[in-house]
């Protein structure tokens, strides 16, 4: 599986991008972490903000056409797109699979199906 980070500008933000990319089955969980503080250069200045982390959790396959969405839905000019291989214990990486087939009815992860 993959592990995706982006960064936004605010929760509200996050939050309608997170929403979009389980809608579209892109990932199957997309975690939103609290405001941090990102420090980088931008147009050769010194920039300092505060952004969400959002943690997406995909498949390989799905790597190329959620980059492009994130890139088309995001309102950062370079929106931070990265992506970590990651191993996951079988039952999640089968809910995980489950979730990304297409027409695939969204479950809770926590619930007994």
């Amino acid at each position: 599986m993959l592990v995706v980070l982006t960064t936004t500008s605010s929760f509200d933000e996050a939050d309608a991008l997170a929403g979009k990319i389980v809608e579209s089955r892109l990932a199957a969980c997309v975690q939103i972490l609290p405001q941090m503080r990102s420090v980088y250069v931008w147009e050769g200045k010194m920039q300092r903000e505060n952004e969400c982390l959002l943690l997406i959790k995909t498949l390989p396959e799905k790597w190329d056409e959620l980059s492009a969405f994130i890139s088309a839905n995001h309102s950062y000019d370079v929106p931070e797109i990265i992506a970590i291989r990651a191993n996951a214990a079988e039952p999640y990486l089968a809910w995980l699979k489950a979730q990304l087939r297409s027409g695939k009815t969204p479950e809770d992860p926590k619930s007994d199906n």
